[in-house]
């Protein structure tokens, strides 16, 4: 199968394609029905089948993404241009060797997952097959596939893989707004911490918060409201200042013993929380020592 395309006009009209490449979703969730719903949209690709666990499920992914055919086995697809492997982490394998054992990739398609802590490595045994394969990982939450869908122009997508596929996956993305970002495959590991660190611990860290103030003597929702506006403008602060220059509070200006006072008093309040204290201090004290 030969793909046909040519980048996206100056304007960032639609793919012209003769025929627009076919999408098959592996995994349609919350990121899988987003991202087909979003190149759906665009008029990038024509969705083709939509693979989950139930016949149910992958209805509910179609009925979302307005286009494609609820499937719920192997066998049942057609062939397709494209292959979006948007399954959790581990059954990215199990699903590379599934549609390997298909048949239905092949030389002349494309098969990329989403992961953000793996790379196309995994999907070795597709690629064995001579499918072209990457990685595309949009930086972003999903656990509002709406709002995401209707936002995400500007998507920052961490890409790699083989040169083939990033010659037909970068207009197609492109054609979505997003900002493509070349990272090294030996690295994904690393980057995709970076990601836990600036999403899933920073909510863990507010969890934190919100506890304290409630042990302290203050209800559940009204230290949501006090905390919410503090930690918006912390990190609009961070995005247009830099992490050394939006840092505030006793470390930033020097005061030790108001961060012993605190150590203390959270020590007594909760042990692991004190220890997690004593970690964020040094490492907000090596920032602060950075300025």
């Amino acid at each position: 199968m030969r793909l046909r395309y040519t980048k996206c006009d100056k304007k960032g009209g639609r793919l012209n394609t003769p025929h627009t490449m076919r999408l098959t979703i592996l995994g349609a969730g919350r990121l899988g029905k987003t991202l087909a719903r979003v190149l759906n949209a665009k008029g990038a690709v024509t969705i083709a089948d939509i693979l989950n666990r139930s016949q149910a499920s992958s209805q509910r992914a179609a009925d979302f993404i307005g286009a494609g055919r609820a499937v719920d086995a192997f066998d049942q697809l057609m062939p397709a241009a494209v292959f979006l492997l948007a399954v959790p982490d581990d059954q990215i394998a199990m699903c590379s060797k599934q549609l390997a054992a298909s048949g239905r990739a092949g030389p002349g398609s494309v098969v990329f997952h989403c992961s953000g802590a793996l790379n196309s490595g995994i999907l070795n045994a597709v690629a064995a097959t001579g499918a072209a394969v990457a990685s595309i990982h949009p930086i972003r939450s999903f656990a509002d596939p709406e709002t995401v869908a209707a936002s995400f122009a500007g998507t920052c997508c961490g890409m790699e893989g083989d040169p083939e596929a990033m010659a037909i996956l970068t207009p197609l993305l492109a054609l979505t707004g997003a900002r493509l970002i070349p990272i090294r495959a030996e690295s994904k590991t690393l980057y995709h911490a970076a990601a836990v660190f600036a999403s899933n611990y920073l909510v863990s860290v507010l969890s934190v918060a919100q506890q304290a103030y409630v042990a302290a003597g203050i209800p559940a929702e009204v230290a949501l409201e006090l905390i919410t506006p503090l930690a918006l403008e912390t990190v609009e602060n961070v995005g247009r200042l830099g992490p050394a220059s939006a840092l505030t509070g006793p470390i930033a200006r020097g005061d030790t013993a108001t961060v012993a006072c605190q150590l203390q008093g959270v020590q007594q309040w909760d042990a692991a929380y004190g220890n997690l204290y004593e970690q964020l201090a040094a490492a907000t004290s090596r920032l602060a020592a950075s300025r």
